[in-house]
């Protein structure tokens, strides 16, 4: 080593050992990431521990560390048939705003004039600024017994009324009116950032164009997909206004159990154990369907 750089090592500043609590990155987001972890960790814990506790008729929860909330979950064949079912709806609604969401997503991208994009953008945004329970309202309008559901069928001859209300096929309806403007939004911006010239070469080399958007357009949208449909999932997973509201008593989802364990009820801690059934069982979902989609995805580049 030189004598410039042994000088220059010598003049070398030693560093305090606190010198990363004080940095100014750690100073600017140390409060926002103690005020995350505050305000949603940490209920998070409080609902966690409260789901091993134990409920006493009289008493409400008692303080115990017990598993017993788990394996009534477990046990009861009633709670596991509404974890299928609402695993069902959820995934339904999912693909059919997939399907839906898609060529919409495409046309605003690629055939949509300024004006008309424009336009359909508004159309997607508006319904978001409104809540979930008069988006719902509004569809229990038109799927009721004498609703414009029913009117339309009737002036077409079919039959006198259709009975939707209240039935599966009614919360699957709602669920994807809910979502539909997520998946089209999410699918937008990821089909802008594909260049416009692949699509160009696929066809000048003979690809018909549903060849081209099944092995050009959709293996570059497969992340936006993927976003997508696990949004829209999560979101139907945990959906309460939709199934109370028109899937009537005698539909059951898990949001709406969790609620009627804590506030008709009162069992606090198998209120708590439902709520994180479905969390994990959303968070398990979640992830496989991302190892199954990045899997594809390598298939695809390869």
């Amino acid at each position: 080593m030189t004598t410039a750089a042994l000088r220059a090592e010598s003049l070398k500043i030693p560093r305090p050992r606190n010198a990363l609590i004080r940095s100014p990155v750690v100073l600017l987001t140390g409060p926002g990431v103690l005020l995350v972890i505050m305000l949603l960790l940490g209920p998070l814990a409080i609902l966690l521990r409260d789901s091993f506790n134990r409920f006493v008729p009289g008493e409400l929860m008692v303080s115990a560390f017990t598993f017993e909330n788990y394996a009534k979950f477990l046990a009861d064949p009633y709670y596991r048939e509404v974890l299928f079912t609402t695993i069902r709806i959820s995934a339904t609604s999912s693909i059919a705003c997939l399907i839906f969401g898609f060529p919409v997503a495409y046309f605003m991208v690629r055939l949509a004039s300024a004006r008309l994009k424009a336009l359909l953008m508004i159309s997607l945004v508006l319904p978001l600024m409104m809540g979930n329970a008069v988006r719902t309202a509004a569809w229990m309008v038109i799927l009721s017994d004498r609703g414009l559901a029913s009117a339309i069928v009737a002036a077409v001859g079919l039959t006198d009324h259709i009975e939707i209300m209240y039935t599966e096929t009614a919360v699957i309806i709602g669920l994807i009116s809910v979502l539909l403007p997520f998946m089209i939004l999410t699918l937008q911006s990821v089909l802008e950032g594909i260049d416009p010239s692949l699509e160009e070469v696929a066809s000048s080399l003979g690809a018909s164009h549903f060849t081209m958007i099944r092995r050009v357009v959709m293996p570059l949208a497969l992340p936006g997909i993927m976003a997508g449909f696990l949004l829209c999932f999560t979101l139907s997973m945990n959906a309460y206004a939709t199934p109370v509201l028109i899937g009537g008593p005698k539909f059951h989802a898990m949001a709406p159990e969790v609620y009627q364990q804590m506030q008709r009820a009162m069992n606090w801690p198998f209120g708590a154990a439902l709520a994180y059934v479905l969390m994990f069982t959303t968070l398990l979902l979640t992830v496989g369907a991302t190892a199954l989609a990045q899997r594809r995805y390598r298939r695809w580049a390869e």
